[in-house]
């Protein structure tokens, strides 16, 4: 028998920080790609954002907590990708179109978040566009 075909995803920046600072139901989502039941994918683009936001005063985290984030959690299990899918004014908010251009460059197969106005869209250029919680249904 083969092995199930492992799901390309892109996670929003939201989703990505609460998945690994809270022990809430989104930490699950971590487990997932620990496993190698996901494939987590990132630009640079959104990597860069996600590197801005973990580094808020309001999560009190040290430079050498970020690092260790970014070096244990992200750099062994997230896919590079190149966004050479320039998207622009898709969304509401301009910030977020680096995550469709990601999710498309990538080929992922979901764009993972709780944005409603990325929900609204529930399909973006063959990207299935669904909350975390119906993402971790698909795993239950």
């Amino acid at each position: 028998m083969g092995e199930k075909k492992k799901l390309r995803v892109v996670l929003d920046t939201n989703v990505l920080v609460s998945a690994l600072l809270f022990k809430g139901k989104l930490s699950n989502i971590v487990d997932l790609w620990e496993r190698g039941r996901i494939i987590p994918l990132i630009s640079r683009e959104t990597f860069e954002e996600f590197k801005k936001v973990i580094a808020y005063p309001k999560f009190s985290l040290t430079a050498s907590e970020i690092r260790t984030i970014i070096e244990e959690n992200i750099l062994p299990f997230f896919e590079v990708v190149e966004a050479n899918e320039a998207i622009r004014d898709a969304c509401k908010d301009r910030d977020d179109d680096k995550f469709l251009s990601c999710a498309v460059s990538a080929k992922a197969a979901y764009l993972v978040t709780g944005d409603a106005y990325l929900l609204s869209m529930k399909n973006f250029r063959g990207v299935k566009i669904i909350t975390p919680r119906d993402f971790e249904a698909l795993f239950d």
